[in-house]
């Protein structure tokens, strides 16, 4: 039987299908502080600025609720086994990143995290708040710090069970706790993540330039998507695993257990021309309780836009085409000007291949209003 609070709650944590948990001081390394202002010096984060507005909340959990002195740091396996690889080579097929082909995981985690949280306050008489990812605290210094895992040269955080395809969640607590060790960085002298980046992301190793990052450009970023980088993007519709794929950790990684991150039919392995096709309702009934949702109709149609105009060039499908030409008119000018690009990619050199999205978008605003 679990006999201290530690012992509990790891108990517990493996009732509501949670892979580790461990503990470390709500007190952080200066060097947490220091990263996040380089990075944000570099204007690395894009037009992500909540992450510069709430830079000084960021820098340690004390700063974000003073009370704070131990945080509980939660892992959660969402891995599905999948070959992306395989799936990125069936170029007219839209690939979703492994996190999100079901549901969200901020309500899976956060809901898990609520009932342990609520037990634990009432043993521990302690005051608890609950984190997964949206608030302003940086999650996986905290995990590394706690012996969880270790930040990888891609930024991500790895486990040498569990390799990198899990969640992170946090109950901060104004308890004392023991403490767990740190984990050591056991990456040595592997770059694989580094060099696998289509975008080259990685300025140097253990930094990421956001703006050159598919998850961003496909998630986070509302503009058009510059056009030097849509060609590498391929048939990535929704994020980006390719540094996470290609880690020798993750041979260790298991498939997640939990119904939770099955991947839906409606979005594992469906055809971008299947996925074009779909309504604003088709797109908020298929993506309802799920993390693509949050990117809206209109970026998810510019990303396809660039998936179909890659695919178009792989395959000259008249179909992808024709399916393109049909959405012209009711488009938004952000995604019509994903669609001249991408119709543009199958062009043949010569007769208008080389042609700038821009001047593609005119030419087309003049045939058909």
């Amino acid at each position: 039987m679990p006999t201290s609070i530690s012992e509990c709650l790891r108990a517990r944590a493996t009732q509501e299908g949670f892979s580790d948990v461990r503990i470390t001081s709500a007190d952080t390394s200066p060097q947490q502080a220091e990263r996040l202002r380089s990075f944000l010096g570099q204007n690395y984060q894009g037009d992500m600025d909540w992450l510069a507005e709430t830079a000084e909340r960021r820098a340690a959990p004390r700063a974000l609720w003073p009370e704070a002195r131990s945080a509980i740091v939660f892992a959660m396996n969402y891995g599905q086994g999948l070959d992306a690889f395989e799936r990125l080579g069936r170029k007219s097929e839209g690939v979703i990143s492994t996190y999100a082909l079901n549901r969200d995981y901020h309500d899976v985690v956060k809901g898990k995290l609520k009932k342990i949280a609520t037990w634990f306050a009432s043993v521990a008489k302690a005051e608890v708040k609950v984190f997964v990812d949206t608030a302003p605290l940086m999650e996986k210094p905290l995990a590394h710090a706690a012996g969880l895992g270790w930040q990888g040269k891609h930024t991500n955080l790895l486990s040498r069970e569990l390799g990198s395809w899990f969640f992170i969640g946090t109950i901060l607590t104004d308890k004392i706790l023991p403490v767990d060790e740190p984990e050591v960085d056991h990456c040595g002298s592997c770059h694989a993540c580094l060099d696998i980046c289509p975008t080259k992301a990685f300025p140097a190793p253990y930094q990421l330039d956001a703006r050159r990052c598919i998850s961003y450009l496909t998630i986070e970023h509302k503009g058009a998507i510059p056009e030097d980088l849509r060609p590498l993007i391929g048939n990535r519709v929704y994020g980006c695993d390719d540094c996470q794929l290609v880690c020798p950790w993750n041979k260790y990684a298991q498939r997640s257990t939990l119904s939770d991150f099955d991947a839906r039919v409606q979005l594992g392995g469906a055809k971008l021309i299947e996925l074009w096709a779909w309504s604003e309702a088709d797109f908020l009934r298929h993506t309802e309780g799920s993390a693509v949702r949050r990117i809206g109709f209109e970026r998810w149609q510019r990303n396809l836009a660039v998936g179909m105009g890659n695919a178009l060039r792989a395959t000259q499908d008249p179909a992808i085409e024709a399916a393109l030409d049909a959405r012209w008119q009711a488009a938004s000018p952000l995604v019509r000007e994903h669609i001249a690009w991408a119709l543009a990619q199958g062009e043949p050199a010569g007769a208008g291949g080389t042609m700038s999205a821009a001047t593609s978008a005119a030419a087309r605003s003049g045939q058909q209003g």
